[in-house]
């Protein structure tokens, strides 16, 4: 295949594991044009277009992107083209940084898209979302009534509802990151923690008040994030009964509070007790998270992470499991386009009953779950297995 580096992924960016490798390239040279589109309100939406090879007629296109993930490059493109679909793999408007991410603009986005493949000729246009991808591209369906079929890859719940099981319920002060309240830490020896590689064993009642404390946690951030936007609402709501020619200084008090926008600093936000006890939703999964490297202590105190500095509505519409629109278990019932959910059972993030309660939810009557048995999050080693069965799936519903 022509320009392996760039467009498979020779030697990827790191972290960016979705991303193909050499092992992934079906065979054959795939044609790819870069997309560059503009939103009815203004984004920027990039993307790679691959054609099936040889310039064969395509019918159908499978369009795919994540909040914050560049899906143009992603190992389903080239595999999915060689089985002759258009795919057009594309970065919504918050492209690696999702500090003030709306999903309510990502499904723009996403609708974008969609109306460049219709207008490309296709008959059907099909939503794929791997990872957060998922619960994207279900919102698209169930708000906008785009798409013909829905493919979930390695989809997990819904972003805010991941970052439910994620986040550590010991902060006991937002603003302090070593502020701890030590009957409620994962990383607590006398919770049942060992130091990595060892495995920890945490009592299942105590897992309980866990998850109960991780919710407490996200509806306290949820009611600063709220009472900031209130504010902004209500000063926006005053500033109309003043004249800036006549008050200028009040009209400036008011006009500032106004466009105000409170950024949120969320520490520790690696510290689900599954990664470490895999008595815990048993499954094929190794111990640890795809996001440590390789221990999840390391990354819950260090660098980057989930969501760790966020504007007060990117994380309400985001990140929160109790607020944002993005949940599965919201949209998954008004999706009733045939569906499709691939699961990896050694997946260090969501666990197989997970997976199969989005199918279960979903308002199709055509519906189809699959394991791939000891696959990771981003299929590796299961690529072409995986995309094969997506292939066959869509053969026999799309032509």
């Amino acid at each position: 295949m022509q320009d392996l580096d760039t467009h498979l992924g020779g030697r990827r960016p790191f972290g960016l594991s979705y991303w193909p490798m050499a092992e992934d390239d079906p065979g054959v040279d795939i044609p790819r044009e870069s997309i560059r589109l503009v939103s009815p309100d203004g984004a920027l939406v990039r993307g790679v277009l691959w054609t099936p090879p040889g310039g064969r007629p395509w019918k159908t296109a499978v369009i795919l992107s994540h909040p914050r993930g560049d899906f143009s490059v992603h190992y389903a493109c080239p595999l999915l083209a060689a089985a002759g679909y258009a795919v057009l793999g594309f970065s919504t408007r918050y492209i690696n940084n999702d500090i003030d991410c709306l999903h309510e603009n990502c499904i723009v986005d996403v609708r974008t898209a969609y109306d460049e493949m219709k207008r490309r000729g296709a008959e059907a246009v099909v939503l794929l979302g791997n990872s957060g991808g998922g619960s994207l591209m279900a919102m698209a369906n169930a708000e906008l009534g785009i798409g013909d079929g829905w493919i979930g890859m390695a989809a997990h719940p819904g972003e805010g509802v991941f970052m439910l099981q994620v986040i550590d319920p010991s902060v006991a002060d937002e603003h302090d990151p070593f502020s701890t309240v030590p009957e409620l830490d994962m990383y607590n020896p006398d919770n049942g923690w060992r130091p990595w590689p060892e495995p920890c064993t945490y009592d299942p009642e105590w897992v309980r008040r866990y998850r109960a404390a991780q919710i407490e946690r996200v509806a306290r951030i949820d009611a600063v994030a709220k009472a900031s936007i209130a504010d902004a609402t209500d000063a926006g709501e005053r500033l109309r009964g003043i004249d800036r020619t006549s008050d200028a200084a009040g009209w400036r008090e008011l006009r500032r509070r106004t466009v105000f926008t409170q950024y949120l600093t969320i520490y520790r936000t690696l510290a689900d007790p599954a990664y470490l006890d895999l008595s815990i939703d048993p499954d094929e999964r190794p111990m640890g998270s795809l996001f440590a490297f390789p221990d999840p202590f390391d990354a819950n105190y260090g660098r980057a992470g989930l969501s760790r500095v966020m504007t007060a509505r990117g994380w309400l519409s985001t990140w929160s499991g109790l607020s944002s629109h993005a949940k599965l278990a919201d949209t998954m019932p008004q999706v009733a386009v045939p569906t499709i959910l691939v699961h990896p059972t050694a997946d260090t993030e969501i666990r197989v009953w997970q997976a199969k309660e989005i199918v279960d939810a979903a308002g199709a009557a055509d519906t189809t779950y699959v394991e791939m048995k000891g696959a990771p999050h981003y299929l590796e080693g299961h690529r072409k297995e995986a995309l094969a069965t997506v292939a066959d799936w869509l053969a026999k519903r799309f032509p």
